[in-house]
């Protein structure tokens, strides 16, 4: 990087008021960065955006035009902060310039029950790009994952004539063709898989406490997507100190964001009551708890009811978060005591997840996944 280049970098980075003495002139592009710049960050002193709607929406088409996203999610997120312009995001004229991303729609999504129902229609369209985003990058590797665990069982070695998949038996018996029949003796039949019934139960069960508001996002979406799987019966219930079962809606993700509801205290006890009941194959189930254990009702109880969950052959996972937040913050006594019933307890990136689940569904040691991909918190 020449020197030039480091004076307009530093110009950027400090304003006019103290780059002034380096004597480094913008160009046009620049000085509208600058202006978005200024506009954020030298708000206390210049008076900012002030409190105008357009002015907000105009700034935040500039920041999409002069900005990389990733740039864009850290100045939208900082004027949120700083400029308190959530009042602005229940204005649809603000909220359709917008850039979606985690930390948006959290706030789109805490403020649900406030919104008129004009701010909600362009909220939802906010939501569902996002999620079209997130689900373009993560579906496919899921339904990969789930569908290769569970081919093995999937597989029907002693089918009826109907049920015979040919394509594959003709694959698996090539070595017993009969050049002069011309024709193949089919020593191993295999059949398709149970139509119509599930082989695994995965329950997801997310805590929506404002802490765990990424979380809720990349569990919606995840719980769709397996949704969709008909060799898995995917439920997803969410909490605070009440319990929502939000299943019938997981044909839509949207839906079952807008079904949250971010903030509010944390009862897990309350929890894994309601999920234990919807555990009816403990062998055949997978049930991910996601939280990060701080627990506002009986500690007593949620960990009776997580031994009882433990004992009875469920795989259970507990996940301090599952999102890109990087190290998370949760309460480690209660990690420990998780750990000590024989659950996995750890933090997990959506990326990692479709990898967790194929080995759970699998039945692997999902300690020494844990392990294998990352440091274990106990």
């Amino acid at each position: 990087m020449d020197t030039k280049e480091r004076f307009r970098r530093w110009r950027l980075l400090l304003g006019a008021d103290e780059a002034d003495g380096i004597g480094c002139n913008l160009v046009e592009a620049d000085v509208a960065r600058d202006r978005c710049l200024s506009a954020l960050y030298d708000s206390e002193r210049q008076g900012g955006l002030g409190s105008s709607s357009p002015n907000v929406a105009r700034w935040l088409g500039d920041i999409r035009e002069y900005f990389p996203t990733s740039v864009v999610s850290v100045m939208q997120s900082d004027a949120l902060n700083r400029l308190k312009l959530t009042e602005m995001l229940l204005q649809p004229e603000t909220l359709a310039s917008v850039q979606p991303d985690i930390h948006l729609v959290a706030t789109l999504l805490s403020l649900n029950g406030i919104m008129p129902a004009k701010t909600k229609a362009t909220a939802r369209l906010v939501v569902r790009k996002l999620v079209e985003d997130l689900e373009r990058r993560l579906a496919n590797p899921l339904r990969q994952a789930v569908q290769g665990a569970l081919n093995r069982s999937a597989r029907n070695r002693r089918p009826k004539h109907a049920e015979i998949d040919w394509p594959r038996t003709i694959r698996a018996n090539l070595r017993h063709y009969q050049p002069e029949y011309r024709t193949i003796v089919p020593e191993k039949r295999i059949g398709y898989g149970r139509k119509g019934s599930a082989l695994k139960d995965v329950i997801l069960c997310v805590d929506q406490s404002g802490s765990m508001a990424g979380s809720v996002v990349y569990s919606s979406i995840m719980a769709a997507v397996m949704a969709s799987i008909r060799a898995v019966h995917t439920s997803m219930v969410v909490f605070d100190t009440a319990v929502v079962d939000l299943t019938p809606l997981l044909a839509d993700p949207v839906d079952v964001l807008f079904g949250t509801q971010l903030g509010g205290g944390t009862d897990i006890a309350q929890a894994l009551s309601y999920c234990q009941a919807l555990i009816r194959r403990p062998a055949d189930t997978v049930f991910v708890l996601i939280t990060d254990l701080y627990e506002g009702g009986a500690r007593e109880d949620m960990l009776k009811r997580v031994a009882a969950i433990a004992a009875s052959g469920c795989s259970m996972i507990c996940l301090l978060a599952l999102d890109d937040s990087g190290k998370p913050s949760f309460d480690h006594q209660n990690a420990k005591a998780f750990a000590d019933f024989g659950i996995p307890t750890f933090a997990c990136s959506p990326d990692r997840f479709p990898d967790l689940m194929a080995a759970a569904l699998q039945k692997r040691d999902l300690r020494l996944w844990a392990e294998a991909h990352q440091p274990r918190v106990s």
